[in-house]
């Protein structure tokens, strides 16, 4: 086949939803197609204009291409073909099985979660006790040297599993989680090397004592689960099940990922109710009452599942576990009695909350995009990293409590002083007998057991000031260089900790003022740094209120949430929001841009466009495969099958490969679309699960085909979304994020010209695209 035969810049090509802004002109001498005949389409609209905008994006710590998800449905003639002939008791079937995968995803969720804890209390239990047993027979040295030599060995584990088997699962997950419910897909976000290596390796980095949290990877492994059970198994791994043959498609799979990423919340703080209104404040892009039903239900096996697991450890049988029950940092026993005072010290934590939060986003933008050079250059110096800040922190949590003063323990405790064992609020460290070391019961604890005491209302003067300010400093700054990494890494446990450190410190410095119990100010100042950095409220309001279950705090931190809230967002994004933007993942907003109101729809059509007609040559479409990324493509209805060249819809690439793979051709142009009715199912089309579907290279046609005709009709989508070519560009883009898009089609104003203008994908709506298009816009943005 000739190269020429389509016109558009092979040097530009780049992967790409759909093209855009001009119609192809076929140059076939022996086939009469609508453009040969069509003076107005002599030459094509908008020949250089290209979409340059990035095809890949860093996902985890690695760098791969992304597409966008197809959630509209493909409303062709064997998809209702498959909705007439469906029965009553397959729609029950249907509707029975979402149900049941809403309750194997929360089933499934809080077993991992609990295995998630149980490994983590117990390893970094056993190196906590073996350190202070060496430090209790005074080997000091040798005390170090099992505490970073341990450490170093499960950052090792956790870093090797990262860099070599499943790049995707470094980070906290929750940023990809957060893309692909947007719409956006890329290898590996949800695969089960991901799911194994999230696991496992957040184990190992948190038992590890790196200041990160277990909670930002409980989202993507509740994520990764949903997508393995909803996509009918994994046909890579030998995993598959006919009658999940209904999920495979994006668009329910999006809901039970959402399920997923709610099931993950809830098992991380045994908040159900948090896990549901995070995964609708923060994760999904869309919404609507019966999945708010199905998450709510999700989330309620997660919390049924965790009080029964719990329950069985209370008679001992979790080791190092412990005997915690289902509210993780119950300060339920301080009661929050507050005055004008106390009001205007909450409101002080709150801004600097804000202020605290939006820096520690611009510190970890600036180490994500440094780290990011570091770990292009190959897994070795990612490990050599994760070693460094290894070494760093060890040498933080056992260097810095020496600095610390040794204090007497207080009188008419009901615990032990000092602790004898892993964990407690007194760990005696270097200190004589009946004395403790107050920073060392905060660094050489687990993350949950130093935010435990932190919160602790027991002894007002239990921590120094300057011991405070110490363990804020570090948790800082240590949270900063930590997180990006490749290690599996939430944020979540690093906030809280230092803005616990900072809401204590401040109950201490305001104590003659202000009558707030101090383990409340720490509550308080969690609660202002994570309004800071994240810019939730709903959502983490109610996941705090639950953490502690202390509800008389309501009114004081949903105060603490908005100004912290306020406060930052006049200095940046949230981070997940940053991170989003840092990785190169094309997340539409929830709104458009201002300058997008001076723009039409036609104005950023990229091109030129690949169009077919609506029974077209095997050769023609095999090139435009071959030749392009595109993933969806006009089809053309022209003479002698209607009356005047009409648009007749969409189709997608991966149904035209299906279709070529088959061979249903005829040596002339005719319609065969009942012949294909009967051959296929709607199932032959759906979307492959983690295997790999059909690919052009897979095709094995002859030169006699490629000659020959295929028709479009059965699998062209008849009922695309089209917008008119003078539609405002903010309207465009509001309806694509809406209605959850992967292809918008540009029509013409006026008669007499190709019944398409052009195609817009996501890419399209992206400020480097317009913005490269229309530079001097930028100055009146705001206009």
């Amino acid at each position: 086949m000739d190269e020429n035969s389509f016109n558009f810049n092979h040097g530009n090509d780049i992967e790409h939803d759909g093209g855009g802004g001009a119609f192809l002109e076929r140059k076939e001498s022996n086939t009469s197609t609508y453009s040969d005949r069509e003076g107005a389409v002599k030459e094509p609209l908008l020949k250089s204009r290209v979409n340059t905008t990035s095809q890949i994006a860093i996902v985890g710590a690695n760098v791969c291409p992304i597409e966008s998800l197809d959630y509209e449905i493909a409303e062709n003639e064997l998809f209702k073909q498959d909705w007439r002939s469906r029965k009553r008791v397959e729609i029950f079937q249907y509707v029975i099985l979402k149900w049941a995968l809403a309750l194997l995803i929360g089933l499934s969720t809080a077993l991992v979660g609990f295995f998630n804890n149980l490994a983590v209390e117990n390893i970094a239990g056993f190196k906590l006790l073996l350190t202070s047993n060496l430090m209790l027979a005074d080997k000091h040295y040798q005390a170090f040297a099992a505490f970073a030599g341990l450490n170093m060995f499960l950052a090792i584990c956790a870093a090797v599993l990262c860099a070599l088997v499943a790049p995707a699962a470094a980070g906290s997950g929750i940023p990809e989680v957060k893309a692909y419910l947007n719409g956006v897909d890329a290898h590996s976000i949800l695969a089960p090397s991901t799911l194994l290596v999230k696991i496992f390796g957040s184990i190992f980095g948190v038992a590890a004592g790196f200041v990160v949290g277990k909670e930002g990877p409980m989202v993507h492994t509740g994520a990764c689960i949903a997508n393995l059970l909803g996509q009918g198994g994994s046909r890579k791994y030998h995993l598959t099940w006919k009658w999940l043959r209904y999920f495979k498609n994006d668009r329910d799979r999006r809901d039970l990922i959402t399920c997923g990423a709610a099931a993950g919340v809830a098992v991380a703080f045994r908040a159900p109710v948090g896990g549901v209104l995070f995964a609708l404040e923060e994760a999904a892009s869309w919404w609507r009452s019966a999945l708010l039903w199905r998450t709510f239900f999700t989330t309620a096996v997660v919390a049924m599942v965790l009080r029964s697991l719990i329950q069985f450890c209370k008679s001992g049988n979790c080791g190092l576990f412990g005997q915690g029950g289902l509210i993780m940092f119950d300060v339920n026993s301080a009661i929050p009695s507050y005055n004008t005072t106390d009001l205007l010290a909450i409101m002080l934590i709150g801004v600097l909350g804000g202020i605290f939060g939006s820096l520690y986003n611009y510190l970890v933008d600036k180490v994500l995009r440094t780290y990011s050079i570091i770990n292009e250059r190959g897994p070795a110096l990612k490990i050599l990293l994760v070693v460094v800040i290894s070494l760093l922190t060890s040498c933080c949590a056992y260097g810095l409590p020496w600095f610390a003063a040794c204090t007497p323990c207080p009188t008419g405790l009901d615990v032990q002083c000092p602790t004898i064992g892993r964990s407690g609020n007194y760990k005696s460290f270097q200190c004589q007998e009946g004395h403790y070391n107050d920073l060392a019961s905060l660094f050489l604890n687990t993350n949950d057991d130093a935010i435990r005491n932190l919160f602790s209302s027991r002894n007002k003067s239990e921590f120094h000031i300057s011991s405070l300010f110490i363990f804020f400093t570090a948790m800082y700054f240590l949270g900063v260089i930590t997180y990006g990494i490749a290690i599996p890494s939430g944020l979540f446990i690093p906030v809280i900790l230092a803005g616990a450190s900072y809401g204590r410190l401040l109950g201490r410095l305001l104590g003659s003022f202000a009558s707030l119990d101090v383990g409340l100010f720490g509550l308080l100042g969690a609660a202002s740094f994570l309004g800071g950095t994240m810019r939730m409220t709903v959502s983490l309001c109610v996941i705090l209120l639950e953490l502690t279950n202390d509800l008389l705090m309501l009114p004081l931190m949903m105060l603490v949430l908005l100004i912290s809230k306020t406060v930052a967002d006049s200095f940046n994004k949230g981070v997940y929001d940053q991170i989003v933007k840092m990785k190169g993942l094309p997340y539409m907003e929830a709104h458009a841009e201002p300058y997008m109101r001076q723009l039409v729809a036609g104005d950023v059509c990229s091109g030129p466009l690949i169009a077919f007609s609506s029974v077209e040559k095997v050769g023609n479409i095999l090139h435009a495969l071959r030749m392009t990324r595109h993933n969806g493509f006009p089809v053309i209805d022209e003479p002698p099958f209607t009356d005047a060249p009409e648009l007749c819809g969409l189709v997608l690439r991966s149904h035209l490969l299906v279709l070529l793979n088959a061979k249903k051709f005829t040596k002339n142009r005719v319609l065969i679309r009942s012949e294909l009715l009967r051959m296929f199912h709607a199932f032959d089309f759906a979307k492959p699960g983690s295997g790999k579907g059909l690919k052009v290279e897979d095709l094995d046609i002859n030169e006699e085909e490629m000659e020959m005709y295929v028709d479009l009709h059965p699998i062209t989508n008849t009922s695309p979304y089209t917008v008119i070519e003078t539609m405002s560009l903010a309207k465009a883009a509001v309806l694509f994020r809406e209605l959850g898009l992967r292809h918008l089609c540009v029509v013409p104003k006026t008669p007499g010209r190709p019944p398409i203008v052009g195609i817009l994908t996501r890419h399209d709506f992206m400020p480097e695209h317009v913005l490269g298009l229309y530079p001097h816009i930028v100055s009146h943005k705001y206009a």
